[in-house]
């Protein structure tokens, strides 16, 4: 029997703001803003250095950080150049785009020019969202298995604590002057479409999201 491309991917479905695992697990995704550590003071760097070791040290999870490198894509910022430049009418202005257009497609063609995304995953598990005696029952079996669909109950009592997580990392990144923000639905799906579809992605081609996962995503 032949196996669809669905049968060899870690997750099962991206609901309400959340990647499903086929374990039945979740996972929240951040999107972290970067900084420029070299440039700050050494005084700056020593105190983003303890707020990390702290954030580190409070953490009783696991987390995943996840950086994303991909060639930056210009395309539209070309095209806009070239209609400027048939629009020109001086023609030293015309010569000066012309010229700039020409630097900046071999600057980008040369590959040096990369478009960095930070994530970090925030997991959590259904044997985390069990109730204690249940909980630890399963842990002590030797291979526990969870199979099937989350029920709606499970998977809304996963969510809340999981969003908790996340706002608790948030919170912990935010100290260190970082911008975070947690990715949707319909972001989380064009992320994952990413990683399987490389070179689509860098020409700025991206999948159409069905309606009802953008209905689930306003819920969130």
């Amino acid at each position: 029997m032949a196996s669809s491309t669905q049968d060899f991917l870690d997750f099962e479905e991206v609901r309400e703001g959340t990647i499903v695992l086929k374990d039945r697990a979740i996972r929240g995704v951040l999107l972290v803003s970067s900084t420029n550590f070299a440039l700050k003071s050494q005084e700056e760097q020593e105190a983003m250095i303890y707020q990390f070791q702290s954030f580190l040290n409070s953490l009783d999870f696991s987390l995943q950080v996840v950086i994303q490198s991909r060639r930056l894509n210009i395309t539209g910022y070309i095209d806009r150049l070239k209609e400027l430049e048939a629009q020109q009418t001086n023609e030293l202005l015309r010569l000066q785009t012309t010229s700039y257009r020409e630097f900046v497609e071999g600057l980008v063609g040369s590959g040096s020019i990369l478009a960095k995304n930070f994530f970090v995953v925030v997991p959590f598990t259904l044997v985390e969202a069990l109730p204690g005696g249940e909980a630890s029952r399963n842990i002590l079996k030797t291979k526990p298995k969870f199979v099937g669909k989350l029920t709606d109950e499970e998977f809304d009592r996963m969510k809340t604590q999981l969003w908790q997580r996340m706002e608790f990392v948030a919170l912990g990144l935010r100290r260190m002057g970082l911008h975070v923000a947690p990715l949707s639905s319909e972001e989380l799906v064009e992320l994952l479409w990413t990683w399987y579809h490389p070179e689509e992605a860098e020409v700025g081609y991206y999948p159409e999201v069905p309606p009802e996962l953008l209905k689930r995503t306003k819920k969130t």
